[in-house]
């Protein structure tokens, strides 16, 4: 009997800056993450099936429209538990509060290296146990 092809840890990434966007789909992908990018985080939001475990959320802050924090706290309200990255450059004290109150760690820009890819390992693993 053929195996099954090992399963891929997902991310959802959302960012608004295209080339940043292609960008890091690419590098994840290359990484081994089956990724999804969306440019809002309203088209996140109207995504029907996501995933319950072996996904983390990846989620620029500043967005046009629904920023990223917005974004999170509608999901959670839906009961999506998916462990949550919030990427931006600066956060002020309410956002870093406001992540935190809906499980979401905060990874600095300019991302360097391979610090996001360390976090969302970390995140997806930490989800599992």
């Amino acid at each position: 009997m053929p195996k099954s092809p090992p399963v891929r840890p997902r991310v959802l990434l959302v960012d608004d800056d295209v080339a940043l966007r292609m960008s890091l789909e690419f590098s994840l992908d290359l990484e081994g993450f089956e990724v999804l990018a969306l440019e809002s985080g309203e088209a996140l939001l109207l995504v029907q099936s996501l995933p319950v475990e072996g996904a983390c959320l990846v989620l620029d802050q500043n967005l046009p429209g629904v920023t990223g924090v917005e974004t999170l706290r509608q999901l959670r309200a839906r009961g999506v538990t998916l462990p949550a990255l919030l990427i931006t450059s600066h956060p002020p004290p309410g956002v870093r509060e406001a992540a935190k109150a809906h499980g979401a760690r905060i990874v600095e820009k300019p991302l360097l290296g391979d610090a996001l890819t360390a976090h969302i390992v970390q995140a997806i693993e930490q989800s599992a146990v």
